[in-house]
């Protein structure tokens, strides 16, 4: 890499993570989904199913309470009557850690819920692979910089499940493994690029499997 070129990357590498800063800090709790996914609701871990979810959820929000995080926010009243003030997780705002580095033998938010709508889920690697089922990173690859001529890292990095949900190849080019991938977030939180390269696809069957 030339100097000029190296110098020109650092110069857009500078101001994509100061926007991806800004784009956190907009999207709050407040936030509304971008346009067109509206639907797009990533439930926390331990999530049954979304219609049963929606009959179970109480909206009591211990689960908001709970997460050492603050990774769980309520939907407002444009996610729908049906939805609204039932919790979901806005990666880019904030991702869910999986209570890494937390005191208990559960996850927080499934240890709290008091009507089944987030079954309970070991703090323990190997059941957290197995049982939860947010969603899926989708990685686009034409906003990707390690696709785009640049070497970046930083979703790999990130991932809680290194060489299982995410490998990377030459360049550091991230790959996903779906069929690993627990939907956490992390990647999201994490990448630099403004518009993000990759953001969390929610599982709408299997949300959970006990």
């Amino acid at each position: 890499m030339s100097d000029n070129t190296r110098r020109d990357f650092l110069k857009n590498l500078l101001a994509t993570a100061g926007a991806a800063a800004g784009c956190a800090v907009l999207g709050g709790a407040g936030a509304k989904p971008a346009t067109g996914q509206a639907d797009a609701v990533v439930r926390p871990p331990g999530a049954v199913p979304e219609s049963e979810f929606l009959a179970r959820c109480i909206r009591c929000l211990r689960c908001v309470e709970a997460c050492p995080n603050q990774a769980i926010v309520p939907l407002d009243a444009s996610a729908g009557r049906a939805r609204a003030s039932t919790p979901s997780i806005r990666a880019r705002r904030q991702a869910c850690m999986l209570c890494n580095k937390q005191q208990g033998d559960w996850l927080k938010c499934t240890e709290v819920c008091p009507s089944g709508a987030l079954q309970k889920v070991r703090r323990e690697p190997d059941e957290v692979l197995a049982r939860v089922t947010m969603g899926t990173a989708v990685l686009d690859t034409s906003l990707c910089y390690s696709y785009n001529g640049w070497t970046c890292g930083a979703c790999y990095r990130a991932c809680p499940f290194p060489e299982k949900a995410m490998k990377i190849g030459l360049w550091e080019r991230p790959v996903v493994v779906a069929e690993a991938c627990v939907g956490c977030g992390l990647c999201v939180r994490t990448c630099i690029r403004y518009p993000q390269a990759i953001r969390i696809a929610p599982r709408e069957e299997d949300r959970c499997r006990v």
